[in-house]
């Protein structure tokens, strides 16, 4: 294989001041326009064509340029972040980069941006050791990932000759027992639902429970049709779609550790659900699908006892392949009413988007995984997908490729809390990994 561009530590040091710098949570959209805006820049710097498209939400940053060869690959990015929440909780200020012992420290360092600089500069190293690049790169940057991508599929359908390519990766996903990142031959797909239930116009004296309906109480009751305790979904047809794994997949299953020491460290929990571990905790979080429930409020919040006027409940499902979102809501629609909750009022949230799903043995999968061996000194094990979701459902339909997605984060980067870290050498080895990528695209006929 041709000897590598090598990415410069200190310019990926700077990228990261600047993007880490900018503050750009779910939502805030202002915000997130000026990410996009920087986002746009480096990518010109870097000698590639560029073109930010507005949304309703946060704009959809696209950068390509062409190659030796005519093969192109896609990487997909977000730039979003979670709130950084109390900042009091933070070491460090969360919008300003800080490094400590070969870690660097900011929100967005591990997931999300990341990754994304560490990408754009192996495109920028392979372009300056060589003036050109093996193959063609399109790299789409969007500030909706959070919510469910409510924007993208629809921005891929208007203008698919943006878009256009061979293969798409993302980064994104997990590690192995031995801190090897993972490689993914498909995500998980995602519906969110708003549930609500509403009875008087006006919170009421506590003491009128005996005779006035309590919201509250509706949807707990409304809850605990959905789920039992022993984590089974009663949702009607809810797993009918669903196939078990192959052969292939369940042999690889059956030999991947995940890390469990270092969740148990970072995440400071006791155990997984019901004891698992080993290889029934990875083939747990494989191959079934979820129901968890991320937000449960009521209207009006008072400190006094109570009937609330309303209550709300949030819930998220991750779907596995043959399940498709808005079967899931007329599912969830029906089986509420079978049980005489037909009052309790579903909403699907924007975004939301199938699972998407490449063989394991699929030759660009395997290539992924093979050049490991140049960045790891040896493959990364491949899984058909990991406990996350991502939007590459929309590539692989308009363009009938196969996609893949490479781990990155560590289970103590903390992406959704304080203190978001990870190991300097890993984003470096990450866009190192992208370099031999491009390089065996360019060495292949997988676009034929």
């Amino acid at each position: 294989m041709t000897e590598p561009a090598v990415i410069s530590t200190d310019q990926l040091i700077c990228d990261l001041e600047q993007l880490i710098g900018m503050a750009g949570s779910t939502g805030q959209t202002d915000e997130l326009r000026m990410v996009a805006a920087r986002i746009a820049a480096m990518m010109r710097n870097r000698g590639l064509k560029v073109d930010v498209r507005p949304t309703p939400g946060a704009p959809i940053v696209i950068g390509w340029r062409g190659g030796r060869q005519p093969f192109t690959l896609l990487l997909y990015h977000h730039y979003d972040t979670p709130s950084p929440g109390p900042w009091r909780a933070w070491l460090h200020d969360p919008f300003q980069l800080a490094e400590r012992d070969g870690m660097v420290y900011g929100r967005g360092v591990a997931d999300g941006k990341g990754p994304l600089a560490a990408h754009l500069n192996a495109i920028a190293a392979l372009i300056e050791a060589e003036g050109e690049l093996p193959c063609g790169v399109v790299v789409v940057a969007e500030g909706d990932y959070l919510p469910g991508s409510p924007y993208l599929g629809s921005l891929i359908a208007d203008r698919r000759e943006l878009f256009r390519a061979d293969a798409c990766l993302a980064s994104g996903g997990d590690r192995d027992a031995s801190g090897l990142p993972l490689c993914y031959s498909g995500v998980k797909g995602l519906v969110q639902i708003m549930l609500r239930s509403q009875e008087a116009q006006t919170a009421l004296p506590a003491g009128m429970a005996a005779s006035v309906p309590n919201p509250l109480w509706r949807l707990i009751w409304a809850l605990n049709q959905i789920k039992t305790d022993q984590e089974e979904i009663l949702i009607g047809g809810f797993y009918d779609a669903i196939e078990g794994p192959t052969t292939e997949e369940n042999r690889v299953l059956r030999t991947v550790l995940a890390d469990e020491a270092g969740r148990r460290s970072a995440w400071q929990v006791d155990q997984f659900l019901f004891g698992l571990t080993g290889a029934p905790l990875v083939r747990s979080e494989v191959t079934l699908p979820t129901c968890n429930i991320n937000m449960l409020h009521t209207e009006p919040v008072s400190d006094p006892p109570v009937i609330p006027r309303s209550a709300v409940a949030r819930l998220d499902f991750q779907l596995v392949p043959r399940q498709r979102p808005q079967a899931v809501v007329d599912a969830l629609q029906a089986h509420l009413a079978a049980k005489g909750l037909s009052d309790i009022l579903i909403e699907r949230l924007p975004g939301g988007y199938p699972p998407a799903q490449s063989p394991i043995d699929d030759p660009f999968v395997r290539l992924v995984s093979d050049v490991g061996r140049y960045i790891h000194g040896q493959p990364l094990t491949i899984l058909p997908r990991g406990p996350f979701t991502m939007p590459l459902f929309y590539f692989a339909e308009a363009f009938g490729i196969p996609v893949a997605s490479i781990g990155v984060a560590r289970p103590s980067s903390a992406i959704f809390g304080a203190n978001e870290c990870i190991p300097l050498p890993d984003l470096v080895r990450h866009g190192q990994h992208l370099i031999e990528v491009l390089y065996a695209c360019s060495a292949t006929t997988l676009s034929a």
